[in-house]
């Protein structure tokens, strides 16, 4: 090998590291002020999670099946619509409507078979809880056309203060094809009406060719999608390839980057892209190098954990822990490990009773108690 050999190595290796944050907040060990609590268990892969007004929870699993959870039992809740399990696809996220009390409405996503193609792609519905069985059920949006790839279906929902409702879809491992074309689904957060109508004022009406229901696009897999309950707005977080999971705000009509940009490589070892910035694209507010692989994510808000009032708590696949991202406004300036070791993260979520529930593969449903 000769000099001119050697000098390039270092520099080869070096450009195909993700890229480290320079701006990094050092990760603190945790303190144990807390004990866990298990709710229930044998739910492989609980995905998402709903509190009903009795305070019984409704919780979803990756192979299909959507839980009633009620005095430490779990039911089966019939006629859950078929759901493409494969690879991250299967029943998803499921939230209440803010005005469920009198409407009764449930929202799921789910990885579903329907459209064009072979294969799956993230869908919403719309339901009713009828004696232990989904009725009434509506289709709101299905992402198309389908792929049988198995990775990056998203998918979370959130509703804002105004009742829009928010949801997310991954770009199916199609990065170069998906995320920046809004003629195209997937990689993208999507804006609706209660109905599954499209709000006249998004972004996208009325461009010719465009998928009308975007909000933003350019992202990668979003599994986290919370509201601020300070500010009102729509924070997510996202899977990073190699390095660069990233936390972002939403904002109307912006384009997050991906793959034009990021802080991550690829899995191989290979430069996705040479730039992390670039104008017209949205920075994140944090991003984590290495990944920790984010899924699930909640603010805390009352007096139930005084520590921990404020901030937000992120599970890590990855890692097996549940991450404290301490927040000032809408900057981090702090990051504590919780529940060490539990397992893998699936989600977190405070519930209407103040207690901060977690969703662990292989575990089930916990609840942290604070000392």
């Amino acid at each position: 090998m000769n000099k001119f050999i050697l000098l390039l190595v270092p520099f080869f290796i070096y450009s195909c590291q993700a890229q480290p944050n320079p701006k990094d907040v050092a990760l603190q060990d945790e303190v144990k002020n807390y004990t866990l609590e298990t709710v229930v268990d044998g739910i492989p892969i609980p995905w998402g999670m709903a509190w009903l007004p009795d305070g019984s929870m409704l919780v979803t699993e990756k192979s299909g099946v959507l839980y009633h959870i009620k005095n430490g039992g779990k039911t089966e809740v019939k006629n859950v619509p078929p759901v493409y399990n494969r690879g991250q696809g299967g029943l998803l996220d499921i939230v209440l409507h803010p005005d469920y009390a009198k409407n009764g409405w449930i929202y799921i996503t789910y990885a579903s078979t329907e459209g064009e193609g072979e294969g799956g792609n993230t869908k919403l519905i719309r339901a009713k809880l009828e004696n232990e069985s989904l009725t009434q059920i509506q289709s709101l949006y299905k992402c198309e056309p389908n792929t049988t790839k198995g990775q990056h279906f998203g998918s979370r929902i959130v509703f804002d203060n105004e009742g829009y409702l928010y949801f997310s879809a991954g770009e199916r491992g199609a990065h170069f094809v998906n995320p920046q074309d809004i003629t195209r689904d997937n990689g993208k957060i999507y804006r609706l009406n209660d109905d599954g109508s499209i709000p006249a004022d998004n972004p996208f009406v009325g461009k010719a060719g465009a998928k009308e229901a975007i909000y933003s696009y350019g992202h990668r897999n979003p599994q986290g999608l919370v509201k601020n309950p300070v500010t009102g707005a729509i924070w997510d977080h996202e899977h990073g390839p190699k390095g660069g999971d990233e936390i972002n705000i939403i904002k109307k009509g912006a384009n997050y980057g991906w793959p034009v940009v990021t802080y991550g490589i690829d899995y191989d070892g290979t430069s996705i892209s040479n730039i992390s910035q670039k104008p017209g694209m949205e920075d994140p507010i944090y991003y984590w190098v290495p990944s920790i692989a984010p899924s699930g994510m909640t603010f805390v808000t009352g007096d139930r954990y005084p520590e921990w009032k404020g901030d937000l708590l992120v599970g890590s696949l990855k890692f097996q822990y549940l991450e404290l991202v301490k927040l000032d406004g809408d900057k981090i300036t702090g990051r504590q490990k919780i529940a060490t070791d539990i397992g893998r993260v699936r989600n977190v979520a405070q519930a209407p009773d103040g207690y901060i529930y977690l969703a662990v593969e292989g575990k089930g449903i916990l609840k942290i108690i604070p000392n």
